[in-house]
């Protein structure tokens, strides 16, 4: 009989795990198949499986056989990984470090501005057992209901992992080390226990919990549930490569995705510094981007608190205490309690608005609880052609409205997936003073993103709307991007003398620690809104 399928931390099927059923009777070995699949002939009852497979931390489970359906049955590769639980505090607090490891391993706090600061050692770990600092996950799809590192065998109150948050708030970041020189990094956001200072600036961690894909499962891959059977081959068995539509945005309900898991795609090698490149496929768009800016506010001396967007929508953060808030890199889910916040904010209480990214707020989510949300992408595809169809310029707009009404902006795929400078549109405007630019000029060549090379504007960009965009929305320069698809930098105020600055690209935020131009034109709109 099939008893279910075996996979690792990407659901990837596993081939030959050994697999022992015990009983108070009898015993009997199988071993999973190429596809994952687990067969025994075994007389009903309750039984104790173990499974164990080189390179993969072994594990227990107890199941009562026949069960009702195939399970899935859940490895975890013996590569190191961590991260915060929780991950975003306010100074003060408490998180626990959850770390998956299969030797003794040291732990650093580093706070991440414009260098990387060392705070202190938090020691060496090992738990004396033979490989118990390897972590336990639990069955099925863990991307729904959190992959709970610690859950077992830390009872020891003299072997809690806690760390108490800094006073300063801003981007903390973990570093592990092992015995044999394995290192993997993992970010912590502190936020202040008290405003401090007239500018917050929110870190993007619902965006990187939508393209999180640790457990199998991402708003991308399977972003309706995970399919009964693990991949043998992504280009044969998903649907973002089978289907001609390429997105799985064609469902009105999709499966919660939990914060609770390690994000791969958020850790920084340990020699990398501020100005470096940024490689590889995602780093270019979450948090190790989002650190540029970060970094770059301090080093032009700009005072900040840091907080999450979550601490957002919980209420951790009041905009009230703020003279400017700062969005950027890659926004692109949001709740409609924080945008209609901001909204309101912006319009009737002068709020002042930098957004330093593409493809904002273009997606609407729901929180079931503060670790786990549900994305409303709707059943149209998501793409903006896909969108056009029906009437609308994004999955935000779906559900309430054009995120243009807010941002001035939204993003378009003419343009995706390249990178170029920008050209001026409007010399007499103030954000370029101090620049020397006059129009027609180009600028922002220089740009860290190497996903999309070739400058500031790229990867994915916005535009103005012609039916959203705000009375008085000015158009300031625009990227040079193929199919005219280049971002735009636009400016309105409100009557309450709010005002809003977008710049309507991705890559922004890398342009920033090495072109001096696009540098002035943040610090000028900055010094502005402080003024």
């Amino acid at each position: 009989m099939l008893i279910g399928y075996v996979s690792d931390e990407r659901y990837i099927a596993q081939h030959d795990v050994a697999v022992l059923f015990e009983n108070e009777e009898d015993y009997y070995e199988s071993r999973s198949l190429a596809n994952g699949a687990i067969y025994a002939d075994l007389k009903p009852g309750l039984y104790q499986l173990t499974l164990r497979k080189e390179g993969y931390s072994s594990k227990r489970v107890k199941m009562t056989i026949p069960p009702d359906q195939p399970v899935s049955l859940r490895m975890l590769s013996n590569k190191l990984v961590g991260y915060m639980w929780p991950k975003c505090v306010q100074s003060g607090e408490q998180s626990e470090f959850r770390v998956h490891a299969t030797e003794a391993y040291r732990i650093d706090l580093y706070r991440y501005g414009w260098d990387k600061h060392h705070v202190r050692n938090i020691g060496w770990f090992d738990e004396h057992g033979p490989l118990a600092t390897s972590q336990i996950t639990p069955d099925g799809d863990y991307t729904q209901t959190g992959i709970k590192f610690n859950n077992q065998g830390y009872t020891n109150p003299h072997h809690r992992q806690y760390i108490v948050a800094p006073e300063q708030s801003g981007l903390y970041y973990l570093h592990t080390k092992t015995m044999s020189g394995e290192f993997f990094s993992f970010p912590w956001i502190v936020a202040p226990a008290q405003a401090q200072n007239r500018v917050a600036v929110l870190a993007s961690n619902i965006n990187w919990n939508a393209y999180n894909n640790f457990g199998g499962r991402s708003n991308y891959i399977h972003p309706r549930q995970l399919p009964a059977q693990p991949t043998v081959n992504a280009r044969q068995d998903l649907a973002r490569y089978t289907s001609d539509s390429h997105m799985e945005f064609a469902y009105e309900e999709y499966a919660p995705l939990s914060f609770d898991r390690p994000e791969i795609l958020n850790h920084i090698p340990e020699n990398v510094i501020i100005t470096d490149p940024l490689e590889g496929r995602s780093e270019c768009h979450v948090l190790p981007a989002e650190w540029r800016l970060f970094g770059w506010l301090e080093r032009e001396g700009f005072s900040y608190d840091l907080y999450s967007e979550t601490q957002f929508h919980f209420g951790t953060m009041d905009l009230d205490n703020y003279d400017i808030l700062i969005i950027s890199t890659h926004p692109e889910y949001w709740s409609s309690e924080m945008y209609f916040q901001l909204k309101e904010w912006v319009v009737h209480r002068k709020g002042k608005l930098l957004y330093l990214g593409g493809n904002g707020l273009n997606c609407a989510i729901e929180f079931l609880d503060p670790q786990t949300m549900k994305v409303r992408n709707g059943a149209h595809g998501g793409s903006s052609s896909e969108m056009a169809r029906i009437g609308k310029e994004s999955r935000f707009d779906i559900y309430y409205e054009s995120e243009a009404n807010l941002l001035g902006v939204r993003c378009t795929e003419t343009g995706i997936m390249t990178g170029a400078p920008y050209r001026v549109i409007d010399d007499s405007h103030w954000i370029f003073s101090d620049t020397g630019l006059n129009n027609g000029d180009l600028f922002g060549e220089r740009c860290l993103h190497m996903r999309c090379p070739g400058g500031a504007s790229g990867h994915e960009t916005d535009k103005r709307s012609s039916s959203n965009s705000p009375p008085g929305t000015l158009l300031l320069a625009k990227g040079l991007n193929p199919d005219d698809g280049g971002g735009e930098i636009t400016y309105y105020e409100t009557e309450s003398k709010g005002a809003v600055f977008s710049v309507g690209s991705i890559s922004y935020p890398c342009s920033l620690p090495v072109d001096e131009n696009i540098s002035q034109i943040t610090k000028n709109v900055l010094e502005h809104f402080l003024d």
